[in-house]
């Protein structure tokens, strides 16, 4: 279970761009070792979110903090360091598709530390171990089927041995059977290593497999309408929107008792 104080704590950020507005008064915390999940409707504003928390974005106001300190206050010297603690797995798995998954695990290593290459080619064995790919060093992307993509994608965000794990719906694409192995690697990795988790999804298989804790963001009213546990949410949040989010395809008699 998570412990401690927060690891990361969103504050006042309201996102935009230019002028249109798409989210408006965030406020969340996330404790150390927590999987947090970012749900709501098409639109949202999920994705931009995710960006404004690994770097991407600057917010239009408020701020992110990581361990106490403002992140979008900080200086640019300041931000590289705290984004170094960062792996990220983005929808596609955005490997490099003239590389071998070894190559594409061993390329932040490459750029940011000291290592050699045979010592770069032993740790890129090591996290394809971790995420059930031992032996594939050497095969590339084109060679590998989707959801062994996804999991050659977390490997590689898993390089650098980052504080916390960034997900872009990391169940887009793949089949019921693949979509649960992933979430049974999150939770595996999660509780092994430590690892923070912040994933962005839809899926309420996910949400309710994975998720301690959530936001949920509404693209009517531009703003967080709910954040907790995910089940919590369904079963008892007084907000409707929230609940039928979060209830989609589930008889009502079904979700009052789960």
């Amino acid at each position: 279970m998570p412990e401690g104080g927060p690891h990361i704590v969103a504050k006042d950020l309201t996102m935009a761009y230019g002028d249109f507005l798409i989210q408006q008064n965030l406020n969340f915390e996330i404790r150390r070792g927590e999987v947090f999940i970012i749900m709501g409707g098409s639109g949202c504003g999920k994705s931009t979110l995710l960006k404004i928390m690994i770097g991407l974005k600057s917010p239009k106001t408020g701020d992110v903090f990581y361990d106490g300190k403002a992140f979008w206050a900080s200086s640019k010297q300041e931000q590289v360091a705290v984004k170094r603690k960062f792996g990220t797995l983005f929808q596609s798995g955005a490997l490099w598709s003239g590389m071998t998954l070894a190559e594409n695990i061993g390329l932040a290593l490459k750029q940011y530390t000291d290592l050699d290459d045979a010592e770069i080619r032993e740790v890129a064995a090591y996290k394809l171990a971790l995420v059930g790919l031992a032996g594939f060093e050497d095969f590339y992307p084109s060679e590998i089927s989707g959801g062994m993509k996804k999991r050659a994608g977390l490997a590689r965000g898993m390089a650098m041995d980052p504080d916390i794990l960034f997900f872009d719906e990391p169940s887009a694409g793949l089949d019921p059977i693949s979509a649960k192995l992933l979430d049974d690697l999150i939770l595996e990795l999660r509780d092994s290593l430590g690892t923070t988790v912040v994933v962005v999804t839809h899926e309420l298989e996910s949400i309710f497999a994975i998720g301690d804790n959530s936001v949920f963001l509404d693209p009517v009213t531009k703003t967080q309408l709910a954040t907790g546990n995910p089940k919590e949410l369904r079963d008892h949040s007084p907000n409707f929107d929230v609940r039928n989010f979060l209830m989609r395809g589930t008889a009502p008699q079904e979700a009052s008792a789960a």
